[in-house]
């Protein structure tokens, strides 16, 4: 029963975060630096730190920081944030669900396998053996995604694909993606420095639901420091740093609120790992693979949402199939582990 408690918590956290791109959309006259930075200060410091703070009392804080790693977290979290800024673009030019789809399936494969191979665990016997098959299918499952994705971009012409999709453009959302993909991994590998951190704060009281959150906390520092930096360079040079302050009393609440919303709703999908987690502890393989899962629930809901939002519409009939079919291989990518 635990584990399914774990798989669904870690399932409602995904949800949320797939959501998050739909407020940003009701953000209006900002533009995109303007925007992506505001609702990164909700979803990498505001509710990071709350979470953490939830975890470990504060009295505790600097001590727990300081048991050993986070220097590493919060330099793996910078990394990370040079895919998560990739990752915001990659939606721009392909959409939220094939955007994410590519992203997140290169971020799931490598975000799993190499914490695995850095703790130097063999992944062609056992357990690893079993973490590498399910990485083979998460992957197959995503390839198929992003097939139907290029079966879309053919059937449909110019002026539909920029109806579902503003800015549509294939390749160089394809390339923007990868990268998010592979740099975004970097978060998984702040998770595993963070190693003495969670034990400090399971020794200082937290509870093991709670306990990882002084972790995402510092990789989500790291990642707000590389996407502010972009963020700011880019409101000096295309002079939109006024917006911040000089919108409409009306527009500026309206997207201070989006902004909380969507960053909320990002953080929740770390919140739900961590404590999803702590459900499969007696799975070590579950465990292992739980970032391969949030990866895969994450395609899976956003391509939920991809339909809810028209970007399917015109794509055709088999096309449809062909997602349909990436998807069921995704879903049971998610339940392998725990049946092999």
């Amino acid at each position: 029963m635990g584990i399914v408690w774990g798989l669904l918590i870690i399932a409602v956290g995904s949800f949320l975060q797939s959501s998050s791109y739909v407020p940003i959309r009701k953000v209006r006259g900002w533009s995109w630096e303007t925007f992506w930075l505001t609702q990164g200060i909700f979803a990498w410091l505001v509710f990071p730190l709350i979470g953490a703070l939830a975890a470990v009392s504060p009295t505790d804080f600097g001590a727990v920081l300081g048991a050993g790693g986070a220097w590493k977290a919060v330099v793996f979290g910078a990394l990370w944030g040079v895919g998560g800024l990739t990752f915001g673009l990659s939606m721009r030019y392909l959409g939220v669900a094939l955007g994410q789809s590519v992203s997140l399936g290169l971020c799931s494969a490598l975000g799993t396998l190499l914490p695995a191979l850095f703790r130097g665990d063999n992944l062609f016997d056992g357990p690893g053996l079993v973490l590498l098959v399910g990485v083979a299918i998460t992957l197959a499952g995503i390839s198929v995604i992003g097939y139907a994705g290029s079966l879309r971009a053919r059937n449909m012409s110019d002026e539909e694909k920029r109806a579902a999709i503003k800015d549509f453009a294939l390749t160089k959302g394809l390339l923007v993606a990868l990268l998010a993909g592979a740099m975004s991994a970097c978060f998984a590998l702040g998770l595993d420095a963070g190693t003495h951190v969670k034990a400090a704060a399971m020794a200082s009281g937290a509870s093991a639901l709670l306990a990882g959150l002084p972790v995402v906390f510092l990789v989500t520092l790291g990642g707000f420091a590389t996407n502010a930096a972009y963020c700011i360079t880019q409101n000096i040079r295309n002079k939109t740093g006024r917006e911040y302050l000089c919108s409409g009393g009306r527009t500026l609440a309206n997207n201070l609120l989006f902004c909380l919303l969507a960053g909320g709703f990002w953080y929740s999908q770390f919140f739900g790992l961590e404590a999803g987690k702590s459900f499969l502890a007696g799975s070590p393989v579950l465990v292992a693979f739980s970032w391969s899962i949030l990866m895969s629930l994450n395609v899976l809901f956003s391509n939920f949402w991809g339909v809810l939002l028209r970007e399917w519409k015109g794509s055709g009939g088999r096309t449809i199939v062909v997602l349909c079919v990436g998807l069921a291989i995704l879903l049971f990518s998610i339940f392998y582990s725990s049946l092999a």
